[in-house]
């Protein structure tokens, strides 16, 4: 009886593992950072400039407790920690899944700097991608139904930033480097 039981277990076994996922590498160490320009198509794009350019730090070890920060080149965040919202983990949404490449999607908030920072916390959506970069979706708000008013300390905000890993990848941030002529 024990064996047959074995082999069901370690066929079950291997499917889990299967299906795991080492996150490990996505972690920046040193000088790296993940960084990119924002998708500048209008239909994905609202209330940062074209020009945005991020610059992400991370640690997979710490997907649940901090896993490291955001950096844009307008000063929207500057080393902003992406915080986790704890009541995920133990939600559906901690298995969130769309489009294909992607190993793991993420939930996070951000504060923003400044002015901007008084229309409150900024939704993360981090995608770990398996080409070995990272996805990052920024949104809050939308704009305002037809008739309706606008809440102007808090316009909507919706932005894709494709990611690569990059060795002092923020200290590279400049307005020049995602402006539409110099790609």
């Amino acid at each position: 009886m024990r064996p047959r039981l074995a082999l069901p277990f370690g066929v079950a076994l291997f499917v889990a593992c299967a299906a795991c996922t080492d996150l490990s590498d996505y972690s920046t160490t040193g000088n790296q950072q993940y960084v990119g320009c924002v998708v500048g198509a209008g239909f994905v794009l609202s209330g940062v400039p074209t020009t945005e350019q991020m610059c992400l730090t991370f640690d997979a070890t710490q997907l649940q407790t901090g896993p490291g920060t955001i950096t844009t080149n307008d000063g929207l965040f500057s080393q902003t920690p992406l915080r986790p919202i704890p009541q995920v983990w133990n939600d559906p949404l901690s298995t969130l899944n769309f489009g294909e490449g992607r190993n793991k999607n993420l939930l996070y908030m951000a504060h923003p700097a400044g002015e901007a920072g008084a229309g409150g916390d900024i939704t993360v959506v981090l995608s770990l991608m398996q080409s070995g970069g990272v996805e990052v979706r920024l949104l809050r708000g939308a704009p305002p139904l037809p008739g309706g008013s606008a809440d102007a300390s808090a316009p909507n905000v919706f932005a894709v930033f494709p990611l690569t890993l990059h060795h002092d990848g923020c200290a590279r941030l400049s307005t020049a480097a995602c402006a539409p002529d110099a790609q």
